[in-house]
């Protein structure tokens, strides 16, 4: 079976191969280290615009949290069956504990997961207009963050914990949403003793991609690879010369690119880019939500490299999970089952 988007570049994956790729994720032990988010959702029923300023009125009939940032990279992983450890922190307040809930609700490892009382819990609030009646659509969104760096003893109980669980982890993720995570200290206590120990290292990094050297790979979007280069991508050209400088710079095995609706651009050292139009899914719906999709497509490549899959396979399978939970809103996961119905 030839998949297409791939064909053109010689590439042919049976799909009792990337069957075989998705089964191997069970079981695979994960660490994400980075900004564990609350992501709250707010919604209300319109009902009119309000009589003291023009601006829609809603009744909130639901309010919910679910993990968002670094957390959404480890909810990922673990739907697709890893076995999942945090590391990073959340304040002493509601989002806080309601976060930690979600997260071991689905029995992740909460052990380096700490409570620092000096800082609030990263939370990210939606507030949506709709009912069950009709598409729900963000009317605003409210963030509140403290983005100084993890100070002490947090600092330093986070790199314990990392240096004592990485000799037994497979694959070592750092989720940066520049909100004081992932700082030079966390980074110097994760890369030198991953890349001895021979780790899978994917980083998702909202810029700075420099500090991050020798890893598995970089899993940026076009725009934030764009700013961290200072440049526009208007062609392949460009494209290209993005992937290499980005290679080049991090001395890394791979960089991903995520594109939106121009699909996964996959950079490897000493191969010719290979770019994979946007995932087609018969009979579904349009976009949603592509809330979380760079988190989707994050974890899938690290677990499908996990699993011995070669990077253009990994990249293939990345980009049929981001096509996936970009039709539901919020930030959504898949399943191994629906990952792997999609080749049947």
């Amino acid at each position: 079976m030839t998949l297409d988007g791939l064909s053109a570049s010689n590439v042919e994956i049976a799909a009792s191969r990337l069957h075989t790729i998705i089964q191997g994720f069970k079981g695979k032990r994960v660490l994400v280290v980075g900004d564990m988010v609350a992501d709250e959702y707010l919604t209300g029923n319109p009902t009119r615009i309000a009589r003291e300023a023009p601006v829609l009125l809603l009744e909130l009939f639901e309010e919910y949290i679910v993990p968002g940032g670094a957390a959404n990279v480890a909810v990922n992983a673990s739907a697709l069956g890893a076995e999942v450890l945090l590391a990073g922190v959340v304040g002493n307040d509601t989002s806080g504990s309601k976060l930690r809930h979600a997260v071991g609700a689905l029995g992740m490892c909460q052990d380096g997961l700490l409570t620092d009382s000096t800082r609030p819990t990263i939370t990210k609030t939606r507030v949506m207009a709709g009912s069950s009646q009709v598409v729900r659509q963000h009317v605003l969104r409210i963030d509140r963050i403290d983005r100084s760096e993890v100070s002490e003893p947090y600092k330093s109980q986070l790199i314990a914990y990392i240096q004592e669980v990485l000799p037994s982890i497979d694959v070592l993720m750092l989720s940066d949403y520049d909100n004081g995570m992932i700082s030079p200290a966390i980074i110097q206590s994760c890369l030198p003793l991953a890349r001895e120990l021979e780790k899978i290292i994917v980083v998702d990094s909202h810029g700075a991609f420099s500090r991050f050297q020798g890893i598995t790979a970089l899993t940026p979007n076009q725009p934030e690879a764009e700013a961290a280069l200072g440049i526009t991508i208007h062609s392949d050209t460009d494209l290209n010369e993005a992937g290499a400088r980005l290679l080049q710079g991090s001395r890394a095995k791979s960089v991903l690119i995520t594109r939106g609706r121009e699909g996964i651009s996959l950079f490897e050292t000493d191969q010719p880019p290979l770019h994979m139009p946007i995932f087609h899914l018969p009979n579904v719906s349009e976009v949603v939500d592509p809330n979380g999709a760079g988190d989707t497509v994050a974890a899938t490549y690290a677990l499908a490299l996990a699993a011995s899959a070669s990077m253009p396979e990994a990249a293939y399978l990345a980009n049929a999970a981001a096509a996936l939970v970009v039709r539901r809103l919020g930030a959504a996961s898949n399943t191994p089952e629906e990952l792997a119905g999609l080749f049947s």
